[in-house]
């Protein structure tokens, strides 16, 4: 069946109850009806959809995606447009929360602050009419001192609620990066550098404030992961190697692998070590918001973790970390975002946010459908 993308203007809030499926709830998988609500898990009579051969699992709460800054780069796109794909990527793959990547930094045009904050003030502009409840992480490099408070105005007028500090300079100089294209600009930021404790302690304090959740990205050893666990910078994102992983753990901050790691065959060994020595709380789409269920269900299938533990990486864990205690879960009284999925493919056939149908496919999209003119209308 041809699959179907919403949008809250055509997508009214359903009123149903899903039976027969296999649903993740109270930490395990269990065969019990969900019925929903004005936006919420409720209970009560409601009109039913039988789900049986599906599992109805927590909508996703992606930390960090980079689809759209993909988009951007390679391609002539709009913003609009990136970003109007980016969320019907992610409500096609079972995200009902996404943090969609923006840079704030020197190296490249896409992330300069103007630009930063001309993508800023789309999203937010975007959301009433989106998909899913998309928000922008910033990615903001150490070296950018001269913007502190247009950093920290954006952030507060948009309502930004996760900035990971990345260090372009340091990678450069650890061989991590081509220098050459960037040389002229790394030699005039390298003239900050002593500005940058001071700066980043400033935003730090700034954060802690605002109620701002900040880490770090692709730390490249545990003395980087230990400077920034100090400044107060608690979530370690996509570590280069198992010492900044190990660091965080030793002094409790989450560790948030990409889920591609798990599935791609260099970095597998190192990725397995991670999830066997408990260092790693939560996945990231990265690149590619389909390698988030891909990624849960080869863990299942290697035996590494249960369906349970293996979704709260994508779903729990990451709405903890927001912050975000109506989701994450599947209970009484919580947002209604919700993932169908064909227990024998594994595929994502049916994506509920915040009560609506974002997506719709498959199997999925024909028991919808035949539920009764209720529930089908819902969907239209």
């Amino acid at each position: 069946m041809e699959q179907r993308l919403f949008s809250p203007q055509k997508s009214r809030r359903l009123s149903l109850r899903l039976t027969g499926a296999e649903v993740l709830r109270d930490g395990k998988m269990q065969r019990r009806s969900v019925a929903i609500q004005n936006g919420r898990v409720t209970k009560g009579p409601l009109p039913e959809v039988d789900l049986s051969g599906y599992f109805v699992l927590p909508g996703i709460v992606d930390l960090c995606g980079l689809g759209f800054q993909n988009r951007m780069t390679a391609s002539d796109m709009s913003m609009q447009s990136a970003l109007l794909t980016s969320a019907r990527d992610a409500a096609a793959n079972g995200v009902t929360t996404a943090r969609i990547a923006q840079g704030w930094g020197w190296e490249a045009e896409h992330s300069d602050p103007d630009v930063a904050r001309t993508v800023l003030a789309l999203i937010e502009h975007m959301r009433p009419s989106s998909l899913i409840d998309m928000r922008a992480v910033l990615l903001c490099d150490t070296h950018t001192t001269t913007t502190r408070d247009a950093l920290l105005a954006s952030v507060r007028r948009h309502g930004v609620d996760l900035v990971l500090f990345t260090d372009l300079l340091k990678r450069i100089e650890l061989g991590k990066l081509d220098r050459r294209p960037l040389m002229e600009k790394a030699t005039s930021v390298a003239a900050e550098k002593r500005d940058v404790p001071r700066h980043l302690c400033r935003l730090a304090e700034a954060f802690d404030l605002l109620g701002t959740v900040y880490g770090s990205l692709d730390d490249p050893d545990g003395e980087t992961r230990e400077t920034y666990s100090m400044l107060g910078a608690k979530l370690c994102a996509r570590p280069d190697n198992r010492k900044p992983a190990a660091l965080a753990k030793a002094v409790g901050d989450p560790v948030i692998l990409p889920a591609s790691d798990i599935l791609r065959s260099d970095q597998a060994a190192l990725t397995t070590n991670l999830l066997r020595s408990g260092l790693c709380q939560a996945l990231m789409s990265d690149h590619h918001y389909g390698d988030l269920v891909r990624a849960v269900f080869k863990i299942v299938d290697d035996g590494r973790m249960s369906l349970p533990r293996a979704w709260a990486l994508i779903s729990q864990t990451p709405a903890e970390i927001l912050r975000l205690p109506d989701r994450g879960h599947i209970d009484y009284g919580r947002r209604a975002d919700l993932v169908v999925v064909h227990a024998t493919t594994k595929k994502v056939e049916a994506t509920i946010a915040d009560g609506r149908i974002a997506y719709l496919a498959g199997g999925a999209a024909q028991r919808f459908l035949a539920a009764g003119s209720e529930a089908a209308l819902a969907a239209e």
